[in-house]
């Protein structure tokens, strides 16, 4: 009777079971108060077919001639969209760093060796809300000028908003050759009415419509053209007007061309607008089918 008690003390008690997968002494570690699982907190949300797209724009900073020079990269992202994985860029497809940004993948590089391989990624959660994360690089990625974790160390996840300056890296060697050079983005989030015929933009072509028939004088039975409006340049302060020569931004900005031709020489064919800091390639293509709403605008100037 003795050895049976004995024996029957021994079997083991059912215990429940590991639901985190985790080894027992990681999971008991887990469970005390202050300690939480880092990894499963950052994870990105599970992607959602239904939801809606958000555009961001990696556009360069263009602040001082030291910065790495690269095109402009955009993405259209869902909620729950696998992250944008931002790294160095290895020459092993043959395709060239422009094509490789252009395509629709998830991946984007950088042709600098200050990045690091897998530098950083970048998702979006609900609302449209983006979030960065340094994903253990070695020169550090740096949010509006601080930076984000210690080298080879993962960063938790920090909100960036639109107009924020995001750099990759520091220079090396001073950054005197390109390939040394850290990168400097600016993001834009949230532009994709400046794409399109809204009301600033059209009414920025009808002003300058306006001063084109104030110079050519009024037909025979037309109507009053209306005056211009358009507001004085923003670098000298004076009046825009008739016989100047005028720049007209692609975000439909207007300056006199001798106020802003220094800033045009110093990035070209890059181009900042210094009112709204949209970023706009001066060499792009403007070869566009026209859209109806400038049409309609254009005949009735004329009319």
């Amino acid at each position: 009777m003795l050895r049976r008690r004995r024996s029957a003390g021994n079997i083991a008690t059912p215990t429940t079971p590991n639901s985190t997968g985790l080894p027992p002494a990681v999971a008991h570690l887990l469970g005390q108060p202050g300690i939480s699982n880092a990894t499963t907190a950052a994870a990105p949300p599970a992607s959602n077919s239904n939801a809606a797209a958000h555009r961001i724009r990696l556009v360069p900073h263009l602040d001082s001639r030291r910065s790495l020079k690269f095109e402009a990269i955009g993405r259209d992202i869902r909620e729950g969209d696998p992250p944008l994985r931002i790294g160095r860029f290895t020459d092993r497809t043959g395709l060239g760093l422009a094509a490789v940004n252009a395509l629709g993948s998830n991946k984007l590089a950088f042709k600098s060796k200050v990045v690091s391989r897998a530098h950083a990624e970048i998702w979006a959660e609900q609302g449209g809300v983006f979030y960065i994360r340094d994903t253990k690089s070695s020169s550090g990625t740096f949010l509006n000028h601080i930076r984000l974790s210690p080298a080879n160390s993962e960063s938790r996840p920090f909100q960036i908003k639109d107009g924020d300056i995001l750099q990759l890296g520091v220079d090396y060697q001073g950054g005197t050759e390109d390939i040394y050079k850290s990168v400097k983005i600016r993001i834009e989030l949230g532009r994709e009415w400046q794409s399109a015929a809204n009301a600033f933009n059209t009414n920025a072509l009808k002003n300058l419509k306006s001063l084109a028939s104030a110079v050519a004088g009024p037909k025979p039975g037309a109507k009053a053209v209306p005056k211009s409006s358009i507001p004085d340049c923003c670098i000298c302060l004076f009046g825009v007007t008739i016989r100047q020569a005028l720049f007209i931004a692609p975000c439909s900005h207007t300056f006199h061309y001798k106020c802003i031709r220094p800033l045009l020489e110093t990035h070209h064919p890059a181009f900042s607008c210094p009112l709204c800091r949209t970023f706009a390639d001066l060499d792009d293509d403007v070869e566009v089918e026209m859209d109806p709403a400038f049409e309609d605008d254009d005949s009735a100037v004329e009319d």
